[in-house]
């Protein structure tokens, strides 16, 4: 892999990551509910994701719920002390990826004491708070991540399907690390957050669904940069958030092992600027119908 073509990002004054991580919400079963399939599979994709140079590992409490964090703990339990484990609290899994926010402070304090126990660690590097609660004060909820942090449990504390209102709210409580929002080439509802980000330095984590893999039609902006370089579709859309802001830190993730080859295809790939930008301007032609 050469990781020097991605680069490195900071996240919070203690973590420095690779610019591409791995995302564990999709080591369940459909719709991130139960076991996956396969559990020795996808527990070998976390492994080789971290042999391959991955430094960062992502994950959530409601992610199965628990069992990804559970997968992943097995997955690193020989891994090298470099690798940077986020997980969150603040959901209650549903199934059929829906969810429902529970930021009440009680809560937080047990789901993370929860986190600990499945990583098999002493200190999670980087907590995020994964959903603001409407009928909690957003204060509240960051008020008991600020105290984990202050007890050790937690190292840097982050924030997940934000806005720009509540990004500036959160940090008028604490410092933020990390914002994890879902952003892709054609989902970019989060332009606003990532730049607020990218002007100030936080670390963007943006997550996509491993079907959404864009198949392009062959004479569309994606098709046709993807052909020129011998790539697929989905590995341009991989290098394309690399490159659109150097705080982007892409979570790819599947159970699948040759899915996870696919993504870490992206790793070298170098795209010129004006690809870049061709992307960004006519991301709306990029798949097929």
């Amino acid at each position: 892999m050469d990781w020097k073509v991605v680069g490195s990002m900071q996240i919070g004054p203690e973590l420095r990551v690779r610019r591409i991580g791995f995302g564990g919400a999709w080591l369940t079963g459909p719709g991130t509910f139960g076991p996956p399939p396969d559990p020795a599979a996808a527990t070998a994709v976390v492994r080789r994701a971290v042999e391959a140079g991955v430094q960062l590992v992502d994950t959530a409490d409601c992610y199965g719920p628990e069992i990804s964090e559970t997968l992943i703990a097995e997955a690193l339990a020989d891994c090298p002390d470099d690798v940077v484990v986020s997980t969150k609290g603040g959901r209650i899994a549903l199934g059929g990826n829906t969810w429902r926010a529970d930021g009440r402070p009680e809560h937080l304090r047990q789901a993370c004491e929860g986190s600990l126990r499945r990583l098999r660690r002493e200190t999670i590097d980087l907590y995020q708070l994964n959903a603001v609660d409407p009928a909690v004060p957003l204060e509240e909820s960051l008020g008991a991540l600020v105290e984990l942090r202050a007890a050790g449990k937690v190292r840097a504390i982050g924030l997940c399907n934000v806005g720009v209102a509540e990004l500036a709210r959160a940090r008028l409580v604490t410092d933020i690390a990390s914002v994890q929002d879902r952003y892709d080439l054609l989902t970019r509802d989060h332009d606003d957050v990532l730049e607020v980000c990218a002007d100030d330095g936080i670390a963007f984590l943006p997550w996509f669904p491993p079907a959404n893999e864009l198949r392009a039609a062959r004479d569309s902006a994606l098709g046709r940069i993807a052909s020129r370089h011998g790539a697929s579709p989905a590995q341009v859309a991989l290098a394309w958030l690399v490159r659109r802001a150097p705080v982007t830190v892409p979570l790819p993730g599947t159970s699948h092992p040759a899915w996870w080859e696919e993504d870490l295809g992206a790793v070298g790939l170098r795209l010129s600027e004006p690809e870049v930008a061709e992307l960004g301007e006519r991301a709306g032609e990029a798949a097929s119908a």
